[in-house]
């Protein structure tokens, strides 16, 4: 059984930094699942939040690494029963005489319509990432033309 890790680093926002980080995630093995880069409220700083799936071995000599980097201001792995985890999805899917049928599912999921034409309509939903998976096998049935998501992005929770 595999279990994913959610890493969030705050680095400094200079050239070169998010290579070395990732650099030390594919050195180790580690297939990073979604990454997500924005600087923060100080310009000085980015943050860096990394989902990785680990099955056997423990992220801790990653950490240990990561923490060794110059660049690097605050490591903190988040644990999902205490944390909030979301990501974006843009997906365009077909509508045609379905159309009324698929409004009703973009209501129902309370996504957003960004553009529409007489023959696909482009949706953009925010959510947990499993829930945008149930959200896209929803949508299946029309026909799904393009899907795009972003990394995970993810804060402690305010417990």
């Amino acid at each position: 059984m595999s279990a994913w890790n959610t890493i969030v680093t705050t680095v400094e926002n200079k050239p070169g930094v998010l290579a070395r980080v990732a650099g030390l995630f594919s050195r180790r093995g580690y297939n990073i699942h979604s990454l997500a880069v924005a600087p923060t409220d100080d310009a000085r700083f980015s943050r860096i939040t990394f989902t990785v799936n680990v099955d056997e071995s423990p992220l801790d000599q990653v950490v240990k690494q990561l923490n060794k980097l110059i660049n690097v201001v605050e490591i903190s792995e988040l644990d999902p029963d205490e944390s909030v985890e979301r990501e974006l999805m843009l997906i365009t899917v077909k509508a045609d005489e379905r159309r009324q049928e698929l409004l009703q599912v973009i209501d129902d999921w309370r996504a957003y319509v960004l553009s529409e034409n007489e023959s696909a309509m482009m949706m953009s939903l925010s959510a947990r990432p499993a829930r945008l998976d149930e959200f896209e096998e929803n949508l299946r049935p029309f026909g799904i033309e393009a899907i795009q998501r972003t990394g995970r992005v993810a804060l402690p929770g305010l417990n």
